[in-house]
């Protein structure tokens, strides 16, 4: 039994056995990772009025997929001594002990040498540029400078994060098309409330380790009302696809919907404060944009379905 204990405690805090797979999956952020690419592919599929082409669409989404998942894992290097500190990080590979910072990077530089080759020689070399300029504006700008410089952090670097829909587009299209431009803008504008929400909610643990997030240098009350505005912003600017033509009423009705259940979160937190509105909000901030992608998907191919029982 003493021998079992021993063994106990010297595995990992987060139970996984140092050289096995998992670290490494951890290390990639599969859940940031997985929406990243999921507006990517939104952005694939907009960029043409019918199918995708496949060889394209499957490399891009792979070569996208592996620098968002390179940036995490430089992310997780930098932000390894601040997540020990945290609760909400202090299981991930890096502050647990199930990997170290060697193998992290290397992990980090082989999976970014993939993506670029993949990238540039079966996709196309605007969107090998474009990505490898996103996946440095993330893990180095963001994360090793802006992150620890300014309140106004995630506004900044969130043009790192608001950067897939764009990368997808030029991966079927070769050219950065003013329509992909107002999809960056959609998740530019929806990064600073989605992400000030768990800042709330984690303020606390923000400022045990002196991360200069918005609740933390200019107080909650203010944070809340940011939130609001922000909301607000993002809804008007989500109207722009049917104003501009490029959705339809499928979309703009998606848009109406989801906007206003977001504005109902981030007024419930700016008015009323109730107890756990600001993980809510952070929650739901996350459906919220995969729900108004999914319409402006749906908007673009139902008319081909309808075609198809015509």
């Amino acid at each position: 039994m003493r021998g079992d204990s021993t063994m106990a405690n010297a595995l990992p805090k987060t139970g996984m056995i140092p050289g096995s797979w998992r670290p490494y999956y951890e290390l990639c952020k599969p859940k940031v990772v997985a929406l990243l690419v999921f507006t990517a592919i939104v952005g694939m599929l907009l960029a043409v009025p019918g199918m995708v082409p496949i060889q394209p669409f499957v490399l891009g989404t792979l070569g996208i997929g592996l620098a968002s998942a390179a940036a995490a894992a430089l992310n997780h290097v930098v932000d390894r001594e601040a997540d020990a500190r945290m609760k909400r990080t202090d299981r991930r590979p890096l502050p647990s002990g199930a990997l170290d910072i060697r193998r992290s990077v290397a992990f980090a530089a082989v999976l970014a040498a993939l993506a670029m080759f993949i990238l540039a020689a079966g996709v196309n070399v605007l969107t090998a540029v474009l990505t490898f300029g996103s996946m440095i504006g993330y893990a180095v700008v963001y994360t090793l400078w802006l992150k620890r410089a300014t309140p106004q952090n995630i506004v900044i670097g969130g043009a790192a994060g608001a950067m897939p829909p764009v990368l997808g587009w030029t991966a079927i299209t070769g050219e950065v098309h003013a329509h992909a431009l107002l999809l960056f803008l959609i998740v530019f504008i929806w990064t600073p409330p989605h992400f000030w929400a768990l800042a709330l909610h984690k303020r606390d643990e923000y400022a045990s380790v002196e991360i200069p997030m918005l609740p933390v240098t200019h107080g909650v009350e203010l944070t809340r009302l940011h939130i609001w505005l922000y909301t607000v912003l993002l809804f008007i600017v989500t109207l722009l696809p049917y104003l501009v033509g490029m959705a339809g009423i499928v979309y703009l009705l998606g848009a109406i919907g989801f906007g206003a259940r977001f504005l109902q979160h981030a007024w419930r937190l700016w008015r009323h404060n109730e107890s756990g509105q600001a993980i809510r909000t952070f929650l739901f901030s996350i459906t919220y944009l995969m729900g108004l992608f999914g319409a402006l998907m749906i908007d673009h191919y139902l008319p081909l379905v309808l075609q198809l029982f015509d």
